[in-house]
């Protein structure tokens, strides 16, 4: 898919980009939880999560971007599948082109982010003099550089409109959020992922410089839930000029949704007060810089399955019954 097939869908199909499934539509016996991005159904055993075309920066939902929902969910299928054999994960079947059953499980509140590069957050920390969620890093490293070894720096996970925050693996235990034989189950997870992450990611032609994962338990049983490896979740820097950019001290050639942030910022939006109108054209270019993404994670072209909301609605409506 082009660019320009973007345009011309949003100029013909006005329905392209799905804001989600309409509440009122329940039957009262379905459960609803609407997230920023992501709406969950309760089924019994199952939850059905719709990846909707809704977009959020600085915590704050802002508008819908055509494909942006089949992307994701397309997406984390793809990962998913690439790494069950790694470890569990919650994906049954992808139900929808923005929708997956999967299995039900009690999420633990705790986003692992692991970290391969000192970058973003873990960057300005450490400009800072400060530790990166309790790891105290050596001095002299600079900006993008890769960590000897990836760096794991968990935060909480809070409710919609409040910020995450860093925690350290000595909080998380003081605080009796998971016990210290659980908490070594997920860092030994987290980094196996990562691990399949990067090489399969080099693969490609492309850096996994950092993720989240979240995780659940099903029967005391521990899986991966939400997403994987998404540019929602994670970085990807292009691999071919990181050593040319990382010695001259430029900024990496990127695969994410930071661009939306610049434009925002740009115009004096940074979560606070009333954020600008976002002009088509903008919606259009971040659609497509997820569907590069998309592309060039899969090797794959991609074709909507949907270019209609209304057809995704039916088909959620029938899942649930």
């Amino acid at each position: 898919m082009k660019k320009a097939d973007i345009e011309a869908a949003m100029r013909s199909h006005p329905q392209a980009a799905f804001w989600g499934f309409d509440p009122k539509k329940l039957k009262p016996s379905v459960r609803l939880r609407r997230g920023k991005v992501r709406d969950s159904f309760e089924l019994g055993e199952r939850l059905l999560i719709v990846t909707t075309d809704r977009i959020s920066a600085f915590d704050r939902v802002l508008t819908t971007i055509p494909f942006k929902g089949e992307v994701l969910n397309r997406l984390s299928v793809h990962w998913f599948n690439a790494t069950r054999d790694l470890f569990p994960n919650h994906l049954i079947e992808q139900a929808s082109p923005r929708s997956m059953l999967v299995a039900k499980g009690e999420v633990i509140p705790i986003e692992v982010v692991v970290r391969g590069y000192l970058t973003g957050s873990a960057w300005r920390d450490y400009e800072n003099g400060r530790a990166v969620s309790g790891v105290s890093l050596p001095a002299g490293m600079r900006v993008n550089e890769r960590f000897p070894e990836p760096l794991l720096t968990p935060s909480t996970k809070e409710e919609q409109g409040r910020h995450d925050e860093p925690i350290s693996r000595e909080e998380i235990l003081r605080r009796g959020i998971v016990r210290a034989e659980r908490w070594a189950e997920i860092e030994r997870a987290a980094r196996a992922l990562f691990r399949r992450g990067r090489e399969l990611s080099a693969a490609r032609g492309l850096i996994l410089v950092d993720t989240k994962y979240e995780f659940a338990l099903s029967e005391g049983q521990l899986m991966v839930v939400d997403e994987m490896h998404t540019p929602d979740s994670s970085r990807f820097w292009l691999a071919d000029s990181y050593d040319e950019l990382f010695r001259a001290g430029k900024d990496q050639r990127k695969i994410d949704k930071e661009y939306l942030r610049q434009w925002l910022m740009e115009r004096g939006f940074s979560g606070e007060g009333e954020p600008p109108a976002i002009p088509d054209e903008v919606r259009a270019e971040v659609a497509w810089r997820y569907i590069q993404a998309y592309q060039l994670i899969t090797g794959e072209e991609f074709v909507p399955q949907s270019l209609d909301s209304e057809a995704e609605e039916r088909k959620i409506a029938s899942l649930l019954g």
